[in-house]
């Protein structure tokens, strides 16, 4: 994954991770949270995940980043991991997971305000602007429209809010590690964001006091599937893709993994779950992916005239 020049595979692989096993999170992360409480189901998903990473970095000898970066791989770990996917994890306890992938959806919005550096190439781009216009118009019909409340308790609003929050955290904690790669490779930069994320949401658990009560002969075997699932597939598959892709594609275009993520989320939920569906919600899915399309095709019409005859 330290390649210059990535293969074409490997980069469909990566957004597959993103697109895709992301959006499966969301159900996992239901799962998971039937008997452990969120922070230790996250803190347990990335501690475990940045140790391997840890243990197989330093099997192949690679030294940890330098100072200038370890700080800033920690500190984007943190803010992504305990206040952005953390975040999600308390608020599906109130809200469901098609809902909750549906409000993240924001991120490719909170990237263009946030990403200041590229305003004029996002803005002078007729596609990219057309597409986010879409996808966004999408997700809010997709809210409006076709999303269920599940809930009528006030918490609901809440933890509706705090996943929006979660997502402008992310999105500032995914920039950080924009131009951080260092001399370090991809996978020990994304160990030392999982072990940091693991001790942040440790100390969390101990301020919410979550440990009170809490067993793991109580755990079910659900909720240790969806954990195992969170730590492979979401953790040391999608993550260490969403992680790579950032350091070598805009991140406005990374971002588009939030417009998928909420089809994989209802269909999954819809599937096992039994979270409603309905002919609206796949009204708005299509108009979300028709964004998506649109935000990519500079970079498809840019590859396709570079491609010789």
């Amino acid at each position: 994954m330290t390649n210059k020049t990535p293969s074409p595979l490997l980069v469909a692989f990566a957004f597959f991770a993103i697109y895709v096993v992301w959006g499966a999170t969301y159900l996992a992360v239901i799962y998971g949270l039937k008997t452990i409480p969120p922070f230790i189901l996250v803190g347990l998903r990335y501690t475990a995940a940045g140790l391997i990473l840890l243990a197989w970095c330093k099997l192949k000898k690679e030294k940890l980043p330098e100072w200038k970066y370890l700080w800033r791989h920690a500190l984007s770990g943190t803010m992504m991991l305990v206040g952005g996917t953390g975040m999600i994890a308390w608020a599906e306890q109130y809200i469901n997971s098609g809902q909750a992938a549906i409000l993240v959806a924001t991120e490719p919005l909170i990237f263009l305000l946030v990403d200041k550096k590229r305003w004029p190439e996002y803005f002078s781009n007729k596609y990219i602007l057309s597409g986010l216009t879409i996808g966004f118009t999408g997700i809010f019909l997709f809210l409006k429209l076709g999303v269920t409340e599940t809930s009528t308790s006030s918490m609901t609003v809440i933890a509706s809010i705090v996943v929006i929050i979660s997502a402008l955290i992310w999105v500032l904690g995914s920039l950080i590690t924009k131009d951080a790669e260092g001399n370090s490779s991809t996978t020990m930069n994304a160990s030392v964001q999982l072990i940091a994320g693991g001790i942040a949401c440790a100390i969390v658990v101990l301020i919410k006091s979550e440990y009170v009560g809490f067993s793991f002969d109580q755990v079910s075997a659900e909720s240790w599937g969806g954990l195992l699932f969170l730590i492979v597939m979401g953790s040391l598959v999608a993550y260490l893709s969403f992680i790579w892709l950032i350091t070598i594609k805009p991140p406005a275009i990374v971002s588009t993994h939030t417009y998928v993520n909420p089809v994989v989320a209802v269909l999954l939920g819809w599937l096992f779950i039994n979270e409603p569906v309905n002919m609206q919600q796949l009204l708005c899915l299509i108009i979300i992916l028709v964004g998506i399309l649109m935000v990519n095709l500079p970079a498809y019409m840019k590859k396709k005239a570079e491609t010789p005859a």
